[in-house]
Order: C-alpha cells, then sequence, then structure tokens
C-alpha cells in the first residue's frame, strides 16, 4: 500500500478522529448540558491562546487571513455546523451526511491541488457513507431542512479546511505547534460573539465539567489538531479525509462499553466497511509519485538576477 513510514504517519493522525469519537461521550458525560457553543469555544481558544504564548509570533502578511480562514474552516465553523446539526438530527443521520466530506475533498483535489479522481477513491466514497449508514441510521426518521444544510455545511467546511492547508502549506520558520495555534486561536475567536448572544455563562461549573473541559482543550483540540494538520503536510488530502471516518466508530464503540450500548450485526458489518474504505483512501496515485517528505513551506521566489527575494521584498 505506501512504506512503513507512510503507514506510521496514517496511524498517527488517524488518532485524531478516534480521540474527536470521544467527544460526544465527554459533552453527554461531563460538559454542561446543551450548551454545544460553549464547548466548541473553550474546546479551540484556551488552547490557541497557550500556543500562540509559547510560540511568540504572529501571522505576518497574507498568513493573516490564511490562518484565519483555516481555523474558521477547520476547527471554528466545522465544530459549531456539526454541533447544530447533531441537535436537529435524530438518530445520528448528521453523522451519515458527515460522511460525504471524503467526496467533497476527491474533488477539491481535482480542482485545487490537480490530483486525478481515481475510481479506487470513488468506491472508497461509496463504502465510507454505506459504512457509516448501517453505523447509525436506525429506520426511517423525519429530517430537518436546517439540520440537513448544517451537516453538508459542516462536510464542506472540512473538506475546504483539508485542501486548503494542503495548497498553501505553512509559512518558512513557524513551527507546527504555533501554525495549530494560529488556526485554533482565529476558530476559537470566531465562535466567542455567537456563544455569548446564545448562550452566556454558566451560573456554575462542577468537578465533572472541569475534567470535560480539560480533556476537550488537551487531547481534544492542542493534540490531537496538531496530528492532524501534520498529516495533512505530509500526506495526499485525499488520504487524510477517509481517516475522519474513524470517528463515528470510536463514538459507537464507546457507547457500547461506557454507556452500555447495543451493538448490532448491522454495525459491526458498518465498521467493517468503514475501515475498508479507510484502507482504500491511503491507496497513492499510481502515476505521480507522493512520498512522505518534510513539511511543505512557504519560500521566496528567485527573480530573474538569480537573487532570492522575501515576501517583504528584501533580498537575502
Amino acid at each position: 500500500m505506501t512504506s512503513r513510514q507512510n503507514i506510521g504517519t496514517a496511524a498517527l493522525t488517524g488518532l485524531a478522529p478516534a480521540v474527536w469519537g470521544s467527544t460526544y461521550l465527554v459533552a453527554t458525560e461531563l460538559l454542561p448540558p446543551d450548551r454545544p457553543l460553549l464547548a466548541t469555544t473553550v474546546r479551540a481558544l484556551p488552547g490557541g491562546l497557550v500556543l500562540l504564548t509559547l510560540g511568540r509570533r504572529l501571522p505576518v502578511g497574507v498568513w493573516w487571513w490564511r490562518a484565519s480562514a483555516l481555523g474558521v474552516l477547520n476547527i471554528g465553523a466545522f465544530n459549531f455546523l456539526l454541533f447544530f446539526a447533531a441537535y436537529r438530527l435524530p438518530g445520528g443521520i448528521a453523522a451519515v451526511i458527515m460522511s460525504a466530506q471524503p467526496m467533497f475533498v476527491v474533488i477539491l483535489a481535482a480542482l485545487l491541488l490537480g490530483d486525478r479522481i481515481r475510481a479506487l477513491h470513488a468506491l472508497a466514497c461509496a463504502m465510507g457513507a454505506g459504512g457509516v449508514v448501517l453505523l447509525v441510521l436506525r429506520g426511517a426518521v423525519p429530517l430537518d431542512a436546517l439540520g440537513v444544510l448544517a451537516a453538508v455545511g459542516g462536510a464542506l467546511c472540512m473538506a475546504l479546511g483539508i485542501t486548503s492547508a494542503k495548497r498553501w502549506g505553512r509559512p518558512e520558520g513557524v513551527g507546527l505547534l504555533t501554525f495549530t495555534g494560529w488556526q485554533l486561536t482565529a476558530g476559537g475567536l470566531v465562535l466567542v460573539p455567537f456563544w455569548l448572544a446564545l448562550e452566556g455563562l454558566p451560573e456554575r461549573l462542577t468537578g465533572s465539567n472541569v475534567i470535560g473541559f480539560a480533556h476537550l482543550i488537551t487531547l481534544g483540540a492542542v493534540l490531537s489538531y496538531f496530528v492532524w494538520f501534520r498529516g495533512i503536510e505530509r500526506l495526499p488530502a485525499v488520504a487524510v479525509s477517509f481517516l475522519a471516518l474513524g470517528s463515528p466508530v470510536v463514538a459507537t464503540l464507546l457507547g457500547y462499553l461506557v454507556k452500555g450500548e447495543t451493538l448490532s450485526v448491522l454495525q459491526i458489518v458498518g465498521m467493517a466497511v468503514i475501515l475498508g474504505a479507510v484502507v482504500l483512501g491511503q491507496r497513492r496515485q499510481s502515476d505521480r509519485r507522493q512520498p512522505d517528505r518534510p513539511p511543505r513551506t512557504v519560500r521566496g521566489r528567485r527573480r530573474r538576477g538569480g537573487r532570492r527575494r522575501t515576501r517583504s521584498g528584501a533580498p537575502c
């Protein structure tokens, strides 16, 4: 399939959606009820500010709007739309619609990155969507139009976030932790006005709430997004998008192990199909070598005179 190094990168990157799969359990068991905006803001903003403090570096030039756009797409808007859809669509249908995300990445990677659309990836998309349907669908349920639009919008946000991060890379000399901090901060800041206007501050916090928020900030944001953005740098965009399908699998397994929920034969089959889709999604382009390379950074371009200049125009 790939080299050992690429398999290891894919496995490490897959830990991020595995951690995100625990978010539903943490939210329902440890966090204040019915406060998705609070949970999403606390998940992103404190960790982002800590990473900004440690990195001691802010975006420069074009990276102000690029980092803001990536933060909104990958974190702020995506998480808001995800929680909104989950509250309006019963029976896990939000996860079914969100499973269309790899299909969006396949199309966007062809348009923005020049990747070919392969029949193998189309098959993996169909398998992933079908597996999630088997995993979470519970018979016929009414569909809320706003919930469906939010789920589709969330899938598009993640797809655009993955392909844009792959296209832009990160600026030269900026570490991955600092780059992650930029995005977490931007994603958290965009949610603050919505949180304060629609939910407000909680009346009190319990010990369980503190544990839940600590989990979201550390594992659910700083560490998971660090390995996720690292994977985007080192793996093809399509391969990364299929790894996100591991999130509903982990969520279902945790519900079975921790909350005593039932696990049917069809759900087990759905898990197997999803894992098959993830494996197919890691296949490399046959006509285009994509080795596991060091992080892509943006460097200055050489002018005709042979001297390289920085973005500010100063020769170096």
